[in-house]
């Protein structure tokens, strides 16, 4: 089975709810994951929290996304 984000939602600071496919919800630190260019603009928390859901994962405006298999490894 291919994991797939359904439904995420801010928590505050770095932290994401996210809901995947396979009926398991988990809590998602990405504070220090924000590394790189494209990154870059997800340090401003107004920013960050602008994300969607998009092919199957979450993403933002800028085009900066994660894997939605990565998001599950490092959840909680």
């Amino acid at each position: 089975m291919f994991i797939e984000v359904l439904n995420a939602k801010y928590l505050g600071d770095y932290k994401i709810y996210i809901i995947f496919n396979n009926g398991i919800s988990k809590t998602v630190d990405l504070s220090d994951k924000l590394n790189g260019s494209i990154f870059e603009p997800l340090k401003d928390k107004a920013y960050f929290q602008s994300f969607t859901i998009k092919y199957n994962t979450i993403e933002w405006n800028n085009g900066a996304d994660f894997a939605p298999e990565y998001l599950y490894e490092i959840g909680k």
